[in-house]
């Protein structure tokens, strides 16, 4: 059945950080991705999940704290010149990596309208084919 990004759709982060702060959310992870952000961290898994997570339910999130932008990621930090970084980036969970290709911003186009009100990357950038998005979004663990 086609959908109706058939022909692709463009992305490219901007480093607005608007993916990772707003109202409260949820930022779900696997135990092999709290193993490697807490190695990342230089920390054991324990510490890591009593620091920088809280249960929901049966599943773990990582943190947010308030700031002026919203309820930011707690690995969220952001330099002089207003762009936002990660602080795990390179272990990021997939659900970050996946943005802004997750099911429910790939359901209809205007869900992905609507996403791209508050990021400034979506139809922006780098172009992903069909195939791509496909594998993206299957990959979201949400």
């Amino acid at each position: 059945m086609p959908q109706w990004y058939e022909e692709g759709l463009s992305f490219s982060c901007t480093q607005c950080g608007n993916c990772c702060t707003g109202p409260a959310g949820y930022v779900w992870f696997s135990d092999d991705e709290a193993d490697a952000i807490a190695k990342h961290l230089g920390i054991d898994r324990s510490t890591f999940l009593r620091r920088y997570t809280h249960r929901i339910d049966n599943r773990r999130s990582l943190n947010e704290h308030q700031t002026e932008h919203g309820l930011d990621c707690v690995f969220l930090s952001r330099t002089e010149d207003g762009k936002a970084q990660c602080g795990i980036y390179p272990v990021r969970p997939t659900q970050c990596r996946t943005w802004p290709f997750w099911p429910e911003n790939l359901k209809k186009p205007e869900n992905w309208r609507r996403a791209a009100n508050t990021c400034p990357g979506i139809d922006h950038g780098r172009f992903y084919p069909i195939e791509e998005i496909r594998i993206i979004r299957d990959s979201n663990p949400a």
